[in-house]
């Protein structure tokens, strides 16, 4: 029988040329794809994304059936080129054949396929898969034998190869994949990043101190308590005995709006007219209360520590703000506490909150101890100052200017410049 000439052995060195590259390609464009956009398709009905999401199911398995299908096409391969070698060159081509292969094999079945697919993954996989799952399942009995060898191998240094892994994202991951997502407009990427910080922010951190939580003494004159409500820039009013500890309701000011001309009003209607306070525990994350004011149909809790004393008052507006930012139209609350100075320092209320500092100036100051900048001062110094200090903390300089009643009524704080 006369010998395959050497058209057809180049014929088939070139078929085993191109099946080389497509499981090389395959390999690296499957492990290459994305599993949450896969997901999305396959929820959406493609069925080329459901049969990839089936073989990533168990990568072992995959991977047995696209090198089983590489080894037999790359030693196929070396063979023929070995006869081909022989025929041109005699028995120097024994030594030649390996090298003109492999460089061969290397550049147009490894390097080139590998890296368009790295680039272009779901493009080359999502095709492959209708060849790949028919292969798997031709293959099954060989691709079971070898991974059973493999697999034994792994569990003897305590790896289990037949689970895949879950590829869940962590909220720290998810944050970084938001923050860096090139495709997201900044004011939905800021949304998204403050809905992921809801976890770790509870309301003592955003409420409104109970010094300065505007309320109605039901005591009071009954003169000054209509003014009050006529001059209120508040929807919702807590109504209290003498003491905020002491609070018997929640003034809702639309309410009080059909008594005030009411020539019988008195204390007793305003009574009748509130809602039953709501409580909140000062721990409570904002992820937590946002849920709890849906469930309970409220939009203001007022924040009690273990004692069941009343430390604040958070809105549901406050929650929201976290998220989307600043929308008051209110300009007495506009930046009252931050005034900026015309050498770049900022003269700032001691009360003021270390959060809203940090995001309305973008800086990056403690948040883990004190809540505000007076409480952070005290506890830097250890001690109440009895005169005006300044202090360098974490980067910023921090000037007292003002104390009064044993607090830190006004500073003055600018950021230190870096050191080259």
């Amino acid at each position: 029988m006369d010998d395959p000439s050497l058209e057809l052995l180049f014929g088939f060195i070139f078929l085993l040329l191109v099946l080389s590259a497509y499981f090389s390609g395959s390999e690296t464009a499957m492990m290459a794809l994305n599993r949450y956009r896969l997901k999305h398709l396959a929820n959406e009905g493609h069925s080329s994304a459901r049969y990839a999401s089936k073989l990533l199911e168990r990568p072992d398995r995959l991977l047995g059936v696209i090198l089983i299908g590489n080894n037999l096409v790359n030693f196929s391969a070396a063979s023929i080129a070995t006869l081909i070698a022989l025929e041109v060159f005699g028995d120097s081509g024994v030594a030649i054949a390996p090298i003109v292969c492999t460089m061969v094999f290397l550049i147009f079945a490894e390097v080139a396929p590998k890296t368009i697919s790295a680039a272009y993954p779901e493009k080359v996989a999502l095709p492959s898969s209708y060849i790949l799952r028919p292969l798997l399942l031709i293959f099954f009995p060989l691709v079971w034998l070898v991974n059973g060898f493999s697999n034994a191998v792994l569990r003897l240094i305590g790896i289990k190869g037949e689970e895949a892994s879950t590829d869940e994202l962590s909220p720290e991951e998810l944050r970084t994949v938001v923050f860096e997502g090139s495709r997201i407009a900044s004011h939905p990427q800021h949304m998204m990043l403050g809905v992921l910080d809801l976890v770790n922010v509870t309301v003592e951190d955003i409420m409104v101190p109970r010094t300065e939580i505007y309320g109605i003494d039901i005591e009071g004159d009954v003169d000054e308590i209509i003014a009050q409500i006529r001059s209120s820039q508040h929807t919702r009013v807590p109504v209290f005995k003498e003491d905020i500890d002491k609070v018997v309701g929640v003034l809702h000011l639309r309410n009080a709006a059909k008594f005030l001309s009411d020539d019988n009003f008195s204390k007793e209607t305003i009574l009748q007219a509130t809602d039953e306070p709501y409580f909140v525990p000062e721990y409570t994350t904002l992820q937590t209360q946002l849920v709890n004011f849906q469930k309970q149909k409220e939009r203001l809790g007022l924040v009690v520590d273990e004692y069941g004393d009343i430390m604040g008052i958070v809105a549901l507006e406050d929650i929201l703000e976290e998220i989307v930012g600043e929308f008051t139209t209110d300009i007495a609350e506009t930046n009252v506490d931050i005034f900026p100075q015309g050498d770049g320092s900022y003269i700032i209320d001691g009360g003021t909150h270390i959060r809203l500092i940090n995001r309305r100036l973008g800086w990056e100051m403690p948040q883990d101890g004190p809540k505000t900048l007076n409480g952070l001062i005290i506890e830097y110094l250890e001690t109440i100052p009895d005169s005006n200090v300044c202090i360098v903390l974490d980067g910023y300089r921090i000037e007292i200017v003002q104390i009064q009643d044993n607090v830190v009524r006004v500073a003055k704080v600018w950021e230190e410049p870096e050191a080259f």
